[in-house]
């Protein structure tokens, strides 16, 4: 129930946010809205002027006689605003056996019809940069005062690329590094082909060169680094598992099993496992309190959590002002942009699997849920970082989507004719079943990874 409720808020947010957009902008260039919805398919209730509160699907003869109906349908996986004069997701084009009125959307100049369809993709970007700001400028950024590499997992990527546990990074390609967050940053953002990263082991500075597509390219197969110390740290805990049993919750850290020190996931693994049928004293934290628990991991050694690794050394938080918070912001969303674009390049190009790089309800849910648990401003950087994916994806010249309309537009715009009716329903049909395909192949991937 925690996964639905919060997708459902998730998402509910995200929709409103992107067609409200749309909503108001059309609103603004004077064109009739019809129908405003949050969901596809049958209509389960809504509201208009005309006819109140009701249920059910309207009569099939109902005109809105501009009064737009707010309404919820039955498949809570997107939305649509309906606007006189458009062919879009509803596909009715009983318009143009009429002739163009001013109000319809076929009426209006080529900037107004790319203001209405840029305005949903524009409103999620507004809604990360908001979040963003907020975060930047009441919080601050979290930032962790390492910049030494935790233990490395064997056959992980960095292994393959020559780090080792507890090296010290001191520059990257010739930049000194002072903190976790330049670390990251001039990895993955900054820098572009060769790096070169100079570590401190032991008492000798050791120089690892790589390619960035190394570590972009092949994440799949294997943890890249995290900065030490750390514990392990409980992503989710398994329904009716022995550690459910034994009290253990989604964000505990644990110090200690079986009177032995842990620092890192493997270490986790390895002692539960070897431990199979015996009982286990586990002392753990949660946020500020010490707690204790026995768990048995039975004949398979296993408990039933997924663990990863959490850094737990000294941070601080760097704080903004107004202004600085804006263009901090900005940064951070031009930034996760590139990253996502170069996702979707490796997706294409098949160097990443499309069903690793994309999510669908059931991840949503469950990060959202995780994300939630770990507190609102957790929640909160799920949210913007989502609603960020969501403008980028939309903004994709594909058909059906925002950017498949755009590009239509600013055609029709140049060569100052539209296109034939039959074609644009046609590439919205081909558009809508190619979406609807993608949308299946990843509820499916979702599924079989739970």
């Amino acid at each position: 129930m925690d996964y639905i409720i919060y997708f459902i808020i998730t998402i509910g947010i995200l929709v409103f946010i992107h067609e409200f957009g749309h909503f108001a902008a059309a609103k603004l260039s004077k064109m009739r809205v019809d129908i405003f919805a949050i969901g596809f398919g049958k209509r389960l209730f809504g509201w208009n002027r005309l006819n109140g509160f009701t249920f059910g699907d309207l009569p099939k003869d109902w005109d809105s006689q501009g009064n737009t109906d707010y309404r919820i349908c039955l498949f809570p996986l997107g939305g649509y605003v309906k606007i006189a004069g458009m062919v879009d997701e509803s596909l009715d084009t009983k318009f143009v056996e009429s002739e163009p009125q001013p109000y319809e959307f076929r009426s209006k100049s080529t900037l107004q019809k790319l203001f209405v369809i840029g305005a949903g993709v524009l409103m999620n970007l507004l809604l990360t940069l908001a979040i963003f700001w907020s975060i930047n400028f009441f919080i601050g950024k979290q930032v962790f005062k390492s910049t030494t590499i935790s233990k490395i997992e064997k056959g992980s990527i960095a292994e393959k690329l020559g780090f080792q546990s507890y090296d010290k990074i001191l520059k990257i390609n010739d930049k000194p590094v002072k903190n976790w967050d330049e670390v990251l940053e001039n990895l993955f953002v900054h820098n572009k082909g060769n790096i070169v990263v100079n570590v401190l082991r032991g008492n000798d500075t050791i120089s690892i060169s790589f390619q960035k597509s190394d570590i972009t390219e092949n994440s799949e197969k294997g943890i890249f680094i995290f900065p030490y110390p750390t514990k392990p740290y409980i992503q989710d805990v398994l329904k009716n598992s022995p550690a459910e049993e034994a009290g253990i919750r989604p964000g505990d850290i644990f110090i200690s099993i079986g009177g032995i020190q842990v620092y890192d996931r493997e270490q986790v693994v390895e002692i539960i496992s070897s431990n199979k049928e015996k009982d286990l004293e586990i002392v753990f934290l949660r946020k500020k309190d010490t707690l204790k628990t026995v768990v048995n991991p039975g004949i398979e050694g296993k408990i039933g959590i997924a663990v990863t690794d959490a850094y737990t050394g000294e941070f601080e938080y760097k704080t903004y002002s107004a202004f600085e918070a804006l263009t901090h912001s900005v940064a951070n969303i031009g930034n996760y942009t590139i990253l996502t674009l170069g996702m979707l390049k490796s997706v294409i190009t098949g160097k990443i699997p499309f069903n690793q790089a994309f999510g669908g309800p059931v991840k949503i849910a469950q990060y959202a849920a995780k994300s939630a648990d770990s507190g609102l401003i957790s929640f909160l950087y799920f949210l913007a970082m989502l609603s960020l994916s969501l403008a980028i994806i939309n903004i994709l010249p594909f058909p059906a989507l925002d950017g498949g309309h755009f590009i239509i537009i600013l055609l029709e715009g140049i060569f100052r004719r539209e296109l034939p009716l039959k074609v644009k329903i046609a590439i919205q049909n081909a558009g809508f079943i190619i979406l609807l395909l993608l949308m299946a192949f990843i509820i499916y991937s979702d599924i079989i990874s739970l």
